[in-house]
C-alpha cells in the first residue's frame, strides 16, 4: 500500500492527499511530525540527506522524496512507483 508521509500544516500534502482520495488511490497517512526517528532518518536520506521534506511517499520498497504538488508530476510519478491509478 501507498504510504504518504505528510504534516496537516502543508498545503503540497493537502492537495496530495485530496488527489489520492479522488483517484480512489488507497493509502495510509503517516503525520511526519509523530514519527519515531528510524523513519525520519530514512526520510531525510531519501529526500538529500539534510532534512526532511513532505510529502514524501513510499510504495513496496520504493521511495518518491518530498515535493511541491503538481497533478502531472504526482501522477507520473505514482505510476513510476507502480501504484495502481
Amino acid at each position: 500500500m501507498l504510504t504518504v508521509y505528510a504534516a496537516a500544516w502543508c498545503p503540497h500534502c493537502t492537495k496530495t492527499v485530496e488527489f489520492l482520495k479522488k483517484h480512489g488511490i488507497a493509502f495510509t497517512y503517516m503525520e511526519i511530525e509523530d514519527q519515531p526517528e528510524d523513519v525520519i532518518d530514512k526520510i531525510i536520506q531519501v529526500n538529500g540527506g539534510d532534512d526532511w521534506v513532505v510529502p514524501t511517499l513510499a510504495y513496496n520498497g520504493k521511495w518518491r522524496e518530498g515535493r511541491f504538488y503538481n497533478e502531472r508530476t504526482l501522477l507520473s510519478d505514482l505510476k513510476a512507483l507502480g501504484v495502481p491509478v
